[in-house]
């Protein structure tokens, strides 16, 4: 029965793509070409004159030049049950892109007479001075979908054939994910990385019983990080900003205090935590752990998550808040029994 199963949920897989492709092609994000339309190029890059980095991707320019970075980066996690879009609409081809893309597809006759038949009449194919708006060239795109290279859940949602928006007009209120100043902004969300969390301990090599152990992150490397989202045809763009604000850490057992209590290290003056100086071994620290027994011929994982608030601004004075993103990282602490001399 497994194997039956596999079998019925690839089956059912690959018939949910065929639909989309049908119905609504989809331009996938990661996906990358040679040609000169916006829906044949959907990931490109490019560089400017002052090395700012920006990447084409589903229809979208984003600027990453002032994100996180290091062989540590990663991406956060939303701290609520809200994720980025996993798909969304944007400007994807001229009227004569269009055409030129659909007509091989009807002449080759793959999707049924009928089909090809509605897509003519839907598209006004036949009038060759109207047909797929070319009276409208210039003024507006025809709006198609692109997907998340990673297709999280969601990703099929945005079904709808190629609609068109004139030059200056809104999307329609119906589509939803129909890039606006805000959807950029929460594709941008999902574009931001910023440093990884592996505190600076001291003790360094292995801690004490009962002795207050001190923590912190290199407060140069946790700063504002941000991502600007953009699509140029239709000049709108957003730009979102993630900033440290917190330090929690989980000692990884039971047996052992942190500092403050809450485990929730506030930043202050743009520092998370303290370095420790020397001759403060027994004074508590700003941010740190105290284990009350030893580790063993073990370790104990202890768990560092940094929480960034992110907010947007984007075209038109538009701007707001994102649901804050958590990023952590776990590493392994030897604690040991401090070792008494008798004489």
């Amino acid at each position: 029965m497994p194997a039956v199963s596999k079998s019925l949920r690839c089956a059912t897989v690959a018939a949910i793509v065929l639909v989309s492709v049908i119905s609504a092609p989809m331009a996938f994000a990661g996906g990358r070409g040679e040609g000169g339309s916006r829906g044949s190029t959907d990931q490109q890059a490019n560089a400017d004159g002052n090395g700012t980095v920006s990447v084409t991707v589903g229809g979208v320019v984003f600027d990453r030049s002032k994100n996180g970075s290091g062989d540590s980066v990663g991406a956060v996690t939303s701290s609520t049950s809200w994720s980025p879009p996993a798909c969304w609409y944007a400007p994807k081809y001229t009227p004569e892109e269009l055409q030129d893309y659909l007509e091989p597809i009807w002449e080759a006759e793959s999707t049924g007479y009928e089909w090809d038949a509605k897509q003519r009449e839907k598209y006004n194919a036949k009038d060759e001075k109207k047909g797929f708006n070319k009276d409208k060239t210039g003024k507006g795109f025809w709006w198609g979908s692109y997907v998340n290279e990673s297709f999280p859940p969601g990703w099929d949602k945005c079904d709808t054939d190629y609609f068109w928006v004139d030059t200056g007009d809104p999307p329609p209120a119906d589509k939803e994910n129909a890039v606006t100043p805000e959807v950029l902004a929460e594709l941008a969300y999902a574009e931001i990385r910023v440093p990884g969390t592996e505190v600076t301990l001291a003790p360094a090599e292995a801690t004490k019983v009962n002795l207050p152990t001190w923590a912190w992150l290199d407060g140069a490397e946790f700063k504002p990080v941000s991502v600007t989202a953009s699509v140029k045809e239709i000049g709108i763009e957003a730009t979102a900003t993630a900033e440290p604000v917190s330090l929690q850490i989980k000692p990884g057992t039971p047996d052992a205090e942190t500092y403050p209590a809450s485990g929730v290290c506030e930043i202050k003056n743009g520092r998370i935590g303290a370095p420790y100086e020397k001759g403060r071994s027994d004074d508590a620290p700003p941010c740190g752990v105290k284990y009350l027994r030893s580790s063993g011929d073990g370790t104990f994982p202890l768990q560092a998550t940094v929480t960034w608030e992110i907010h947007w601004t984007g075209t038109g004075g538009a701007g707001g808040d994102l649901p804050d993103g958590t990023f952590g990282a776990t590493q392994d602490v030897v604690v040991q029994e401090i070792q008494a001399v008798n004489r």
